[in-house]
């Protein structure tokens, strides 16, 4: 166990609290793994049958090769599953579309890359995870730009967005709000959040940001009966109105780099910032500058550089990557439930972001091992799994199967 550096800012709260929540995937889409981090938004998953252990060969249903390389995660849709991958270090960008039920290759298509993008090497050239709306497949490919594809392969439109220099790379995934796909690219000039009209790649929107660095999802929630676009990154959190791009309201107090998803849970939103930075606790809405009033606690330190935090029951639980300790606070309130060891201490040794089912929650390393704690205010290792292939992508879950992108595979685990 580890002693806890945790700063209580304890604010008063409302006297009537306003319900939040991030807009999980509706209709049919529901059903799979549409997006980043999944229906839910956040790595939560529904349903039950899926297993808690495996190895590289114990409960595998089927492995296909990956060409080329990348850290983009897989997502599902009907019997289809897709992911992005480069070739050619960086010179040529692809969608990937295999059939879910045996992983047969069903079509490769490639967009016009020119100039390569410069990346960190962890990082490389297909990291952004793409999105469905069950006809067409978004995925953004960095400097290359935006594409649409149709589930045939074809390309739809294909939108330049200037070249992009973030010392780092290009990282963040593109999602869907009310007929946009929307992104945010914060870089050393010319970052902006944008939202495009689905059918044609159209600009409908666009704000100038004033940060330079940065690598994160943004996430739309639901809060005190609006809609709110929230990224989380250099130095701050910012929430737009996604309809039109106008700044809402901002909490300052992120550090310099930052990379995870936030999350909601018990009426409140969780940004983690990196480099064992702070986990604000905010509560949204408002206008303006509202840093000192929504802020209900903060963790100075201890936060995940690259994985996003995870919302279970009463508890939110973030790894840091850099010291391979996981740590569960009381959402509500931000006091320490446990810290433990996941593995070695290693540093950068997470990239995948947690997922959770049946009452579990797996966090998986670099490494491919996979370490499942029991959920709840106890340090609980039930097991670790090795797939024993690098492992940086998150994994999908649908119908009871998992799929795991390793450095060249794509595998399918279920009972």
């Amino acid at each position: 166990m580890f002693r806890s550096a945790l700063l209580f800012l304890l604010l008063p709260l409302a006297a009537a609290a306003e319900d939040v929540s991030l807009l999980p995937a509706e209709g049919e889409a529901a059903r799979y793994w549409p997006r980043w981090r999944g229906p839910s938004g956040q790595g939560l998953v529904e349903g039950s049958g899926y297993p808690d252990e495996w190895s590289d060969t114990r409960n595998v249903l089927w492995r296909a090769p990956v060409p080329g390389s990348g850290n983009s995660s897989p997502i599902v849709f009907r019997d289809r599953i897709f992911l992005t991958t480069a070739r050619d270090s960086g010179r040529k960008l692809s969608l990937l579309s295999y059939r879910r039920t045996d992983g047969e290759l069903l079509w490769e298509t490639a967009i016009d890359a020119e100039a390569v993008e410069h990346v960190h090497q962890k990082n490389g050239h297909a990291s952004a995870t793409p999105v469905t709306d069950g006809v067409r497949i978004f995925a953004s490919f960095g400097s290359q730009g935006l594409s649409a594809f149709d589930f045939d392969g074809t390309i739809l439109w294909h939108r330049k967005l200037g070249a992009l220099s973030n010392y780092h790379g290009s990282a963040g995934s593109p999602i869907l709000y009310r007929g946009s796909v929307i992104l945010y690219q914060d870089q050393e000039s010319g970052s902006f959040v944008a939202a495009f009209d689905q059918k044609t790649g159209d600009t409908l929107w666009s704000t100038v940001r004033a940060a330079t660095v940065g690598w994160g999802t943004p996430v739309v929630i639901r809060a005190a009966g609006r809609d709110e676009l929230v990224v989380s990154s250099q130095h701050a959190v910012h929430a737009y109105d996604p309809e039109s791009g106008k700044l809402l309201w901002t909490v300052q107090g992120n550090k310099f780099e930052v990379i995870p998803t936030p999350v909601v849970g018990h009426d409140l939103l969780f940004c983690s910032s990196g480099r064992s930075g702070p986990t604000l606790a905010i509560r949204p809405g408002g206008a303006g500058d509202v840093t000192s009033t929504h802020v209900v606690w903060s963790s100075p330190k201890g936060s995940p550089f690259v994985p996003s935090p995870i919302v279970v029951g009463d508890h939110l639980y973030l790894v840091n990557d850099i010291l391979s300790v996981v740590t569960a606070y009381e959402a509500k309130t931000g006091k320490l439930a446990f810290q433990g060891r996941l593995g070695s201490e290693k540093k950068e040794s997470f990239s995948a972001s947690p997922v959770a089912v049946d009452g579990k929650v797996f966090f998986t390393n670099d490494d491919g091992e996979t370490f499942v704690l029991e959920a709840g205010p106890e340090f609980k290792l039930l097991r670790v799994n090795r797939l024993g292939k690098r492992t940086l992508a998150s994994p999908a879950l649908v119908d009871g199967r998992w799929y795991f992108r390793t450095e060249n595979e794509l595998l399918a685990i279920g009972s």
